[in-house]
């Protein structure tokens, strides 16, 4: 088979996808799913090459990284955040924490000979959560609005709340390989975390006065909105990265400085991420099957299942059940919440991230392979079901109105 008659298989499942995408929402096929598992057979068959795929994977991964974070980033309400939804506090604020405590845990007994910091960044990089492996949950009127609000907020946050761990743990475990540059390896990490997040947040609240007020005084249109989402993203990620600072902290933090100063977030940002931020997602999981699958599929280990199996089953419900103890959420509810947590983009693009950053981390091929599986594992379970979860016992949660 010929690269041209691949690039046409392409083309074809996405334009179907796209005529039957409202369908597919109440099926066990989500878009991820179909476009990781597509990748993965072009891979198989050898239609493209591979070394030419990873590039491609690279420059797509820490592009739509950029715009993720600050497009999740730039919709969340602090205010409402604070004053109404106490479970996403509690999931993020306790969940999150207790996910990668577990995570380590549970790493440091399967990976004996693992370096402590290295087992602590991986359960870091399994911490966060994609909605869009459960969109036909977050979507379906059938499940309470609550559950759906929780799940929503709680994964458009903790990407950008895990980076600084995913970071901090990254430079310690290079730290722990060169004990004399101890000092300085943590020094650097928390210098680039706080030098990010004070730009990003600088940049991004500047860029959203200006454009309001050019939309004020009718300068601008609503609908060119999405343009300065990536152009503002892209000058955050850039300007810190040439300043020194991590530029995807600072494309989160100046996606929050951007939403402080825009009065309508949830309309048109969420149009701006429901089709042009699709795009780049099912792109990047399209590369992901082609260039990541195959060779983590080789790196299978009784380890690497088991570790996975308890990130999916265990790490995450168990951290998610002792977070909401103390609220309404009754114990269906927890149970909900806790498995409709997959892991997806952010998880593999911080794989990617990290060893990209830190050449000298000793599992950095294993690492990779876990998050892609991770990944790959649950696109195919939390994807199939999404749509069936949400119909049968979405209507049973009592009380989560």
């Amino acid at each position: 088979m010929t690269q041209e008659t691949g690039l046409l298989i392409i083309g074809a499942i996405a334009l179907l996808y796209a005529a039957f995408a409202r369908r597919l929402t109440t099926s066990v096929l989500t878009g991820p799913m179909l476009f990781l598992i597509l990748g993965w057979l072009l891979a198989e068959m050898n239609v493209f090459q591979l070394g030419g795929a990873e590039k491609a994977l690279h420059i797509l991964a820490e592009i739509t990284l950029v715009i993720v974070l600050f497009s999740d980033a730039s919709i969340i309400d602090i205010g409402a955040l604070r004053r109404r939804h106490v479970w996403p506090q509690r999931t993020l604020l306790l969940g999150l924490p207790l996910a990668m405590l577990l995570g380590t845990l549970v790493g440091i007994v399967l990976l004996p000979d693992w370096p402590y910091w290295e087992v602590a960044l991986v359960a870091a990089i399994l911490a966060p959560t994609d909605a869009a492996l459960g969109q036909a949950v977050v979507t379906n009127p059938a499940v309470p609005r609550r559950v759906r609000r929780a799940l929503d907020v709680e994964s458009g946050v903790n990407d950008g709340l895990t980076l600084p761990a995913v970071l901090l743990f990254g430079g310690l475990s290079v730290g722990e390989l060169h004990q004399v540059q101890d000092q300085n390896w943590l020094l650097f990490t928390v210098w680039q975390i706080g030098f990010g997040i004070c730009i990003g947040a600088a940049l991004g609240w500047g860029g959203g006065r200006c454009l309001a007020w050019a939309r004020n005084r009718g300068f601008s249109a609503a609908g060119y909105e999405g343009i300065a989402l990536i152009a503002l993203a892209g000058l955050c990620y850039l300007i810190s990265d040439i300043a020194g600072g991590n530029g995807f902290l600072a494309a989160f933090a100046g996606g929050a400085g951007f939403g402080a100063t825009q009065d309508s977030r949830d309309h048109q940002l969420r149009e701006f991420m429901d089709s042009e931020g699709t795009i780049l997602t099912l792109g990047t999981f399209l590369l992901i099957g082609l260039a990541l699958v195959p060779r983590a599929v080789d790196a299978i280990s009784t380890p690497v299942l088991c570790l996975i199996g308890a990130s999916l089953f265990v790490v995450r419900p168990v951290a998610i059940w002792l977070s909401l103890i103390g609220t309404d959420a009754s114990g269906p509810v927890r149970l909900f919440i806790g498995w409709f947590g997959p892991r997806g983009l952010a998880t593999v693009l911080f794989a990617l991230l990290i060893v990209d950053q830190i050449e000298s981390l000793p599992h950095r091929e294993v690492i990779v392979a876990i998050a892609t599986l991770t990944a790959l594992a649950s696109a195919l379970l939390h994807g199939a079901t999404a749509a069936i979860a949400a119909r049968r016992f979405g209507p049973r949660l009592d009380g989560a109105e």
